[in-house]
Parts: structure tokens; sequence; C-alpha cells
């Protein structure tokens, strides 16, 4: 069966508790730039108590999604209020191992955005520290994906940031983007586009 977006409606975006979905999600990424990733995420699968709580440490899984436009040319990003940094929505898993439904919910609360739709598989794999205020040091094992924006959003974002924009590839220098968030947005942007173009040759047929 062919992956198709789907929407916060579908059954496959239903909470779970089983660990063993997050290694399932992450399974089939295994290209050079994250198999090392995805390998230290596994370790911490098993040798951690609580991987999915936000409590462990040296770390824990969180979610997130890069959002793209319509028209396939450009992401949101948000100014993160603690972190103060531009980043995609995101945030812990809080216990749902169902990290596709983590990065969907994230993105709808963070961004306002009603409608968004998720593409049913991860994209990308990273793992970074973060030093947030009155926290400890620790890392984000962030399992992330890809969302798409219908026509003309309605950007109603909430407490998590102080600013948000849309913005192409080009623009990420003068926003100090890292670079796991720059290969997400290629893979993203890919993603989207070819997808794109294969519903519009179907349609054609």
């Amino acid at each position: 069966m062919t992956a198709e977006w789907i929407t916060a409606d579908d059954e496959r975006l239903w909470s779970s508790s089983r660990p063993g979905d997050v290694w399932e999600a992450i399974a089939p990424l295994d290209s050079p730039e994250v198999r090392e990733t995805r390998d230290s995420m596994r370790s911490l699968l098993n040798e951690r108590p609580a991987p999915l709580d936000r409590r462990e440490r040296p770390g824990h899984f969180t979610a997130s999604a890069v959002v793209v436009a319509a028209e396939l040319d450009r992401v949101l990003l948000l100014h993160h209020a603690k972190l103060r940094i531009w980043v995609q929505p995101g945030g812990h898993a809080d216990g749902n191992s169902n990290l596709m439904a983590v990065a969907l919910r994230e993105a709808t609360e963070e961004t306002g955005i009603s409608g968004l739709k998720i593409w049913p598989q991860a994209i990308d794999l990273d793992i970074h520290r973060v030093d947030p205020p009155l926290e400890d040091a620790h890392l984000h094992y962030d399992v992330r994906f890809l969302v798409l924006a219908p026509q003309s959003p309605v950007l109603n974002a909430n407490h998590e940031s102080t600013a948000q924009r849309w913005v192409s590839p080009d623009d990420f220098s003068s926003l100090g983007v890292d670079d796991g968030l720059r290969r997400l947005t290629r893979t993203g942007l890919a993603l989207a586009l070819s997808h794109s173009q294969r519903s519009e040759t179907c349609q054609c047929l």
C-alpha cells in the first residue's frame, strides 16, 4: 500500500504504551546519515527503564515535525521561548510510544493551525543536547516527521514560542539553524515534492 497523508482522526494516531512501537518507527531509517543515531536510540530503549519519560537521564524520547507550506517551498519555524533558538514544533513523548501522534499533536498545539496532515513514517532522527532554564542539561532523542499545512493556514501559536516565521532554506543561515534541522528540512521538502508529483501523475493517467 502506498503511503498517504493522514489526519488527526486516523486510528493510526491512537496513543500507545508499547515501547516496541518506537523501534518499529525508527528501524526503517537506515541511511548513513542517521544509522548511528538510530542505533543509539535502540540502546536507550533497551537499557533505560523509562525512555519515554521526560525525567529519564541522560535523555529521553521526543518527537517533532517539519511543517511544510502547501506550496512546498517553505517551512514553519518557531523561536523557542525557553531555549531561545529557532526550531521546528515538537515536544516530549510523556509515555506515548506513538511518536507520530506526539509529533502531530505538538505541531497542532504549538502552531494553532487547523487541518494539518502528517506523513505516516518517520523521516529523520537526531540526538541533541538541551539546557533549559531550571533543569539539568540532558539529551533529546528526537524522532522527526513531515507535516503538511493547508492552503492559507491561520497561525495561532501558543506560549511556547516568542516568534513564528515561514522561511525557505535560504533563510536558515541568518537564523542560526543547526545542521540537524537543515537535514530534516531537505528531506521533508524533497519527500513532499516527490509525493505531490506522483499524485499529479496519477491524476493525469
